[in-house]
């Protein structure tokens, strides 16, 4: 994948939360005590504007989990249509098994590039639409019982040829245009986009 460096934007984090409003599956990044990784996650969303909060739910069998508690940090990438094979990948395979079985992890072992935020450690992916980075809210109770996450976003970026202005636009950049994980190894990726008109009510 070419590096979007040049392309990235900061968001206004007052707008953050419209990088996850349409719903779009998410990679996850941690790192802590010298050790990295990142998984898809189909199930992130959200929840507040001011300030700016996310909601995802992280297994208790993820290694990702297991660094983003002990960094007290993480960070939410938005893959795209191009890193299709690599969203399925990094959800299906284990960064704990990757590190135990060569010492490679997943950055290594699928030759990803990387870049660091300006809030956090977790190493953010080169190629994605964009990328929040988030301070951990813990929660304890929630985390253990129903393997729920919050964290409040403090930095945010997207690729300005796809997000600018508040709003996101694919025209012209189908590879670009974000994932949405049904079940299986099966997406839907991001069609065209439609502005509702004020509906005129009936007369009485």
């Amino acid at each position: 994948m070419t590096s979007n460096a040049s392309h990235r934007q900061p968001v206004p984090l007052a707008k953050a939360y419209r990088l996850l409003n349409h719903g779009p599956t998410v990679l996850v990044s941690a790192a802590h005590a010298g050790r990295r990784n990142i998984m898809a996650a189909a199930w992130a969303m959200p929840l507040d504007f001011d300030p700016p909060k996310v909601a995802v739910v992280l297994d208790k069998s993820t290694w990702t989990r297991v660094l983003l508690e002990g960094a007290g940090s993480f960070a939410l990438q938005v893959p795209v249509r191009a890193q299709l094979d690599l969203t399925e990948a990094l959800g299906s395979s284990s960064g704990r098994e990757l590190v135990e079985r060569d010492g490679r992890d997943k950055f290594e072992a699928y030759g990803l590039q990387s870049f660091a935020g300006s809030a956090t450690e977790a190493p953010l992916l080169e190629g994605c639409a964009a990328w929040l980075e988030c301070r951990l809210l813990p929660e304890p109770p929630i985390q253990q019982r129903y393997d729920l996450f919050l964290g409040e976003v403090i930095a945010a970026q997207a690729d300005a040829r796809v997000f600018s202005n508040g709003r996101w636009h694919f025209e012209g950049h189908d590879d670009l245009r974000t994932l949405h994980h049904v079940a299986g190894g099966h997406f839907i990726v991001d069609g065209e986009a439609v502005d509702a008109k004020p509906l005129p009510q009936a007369g009485r």
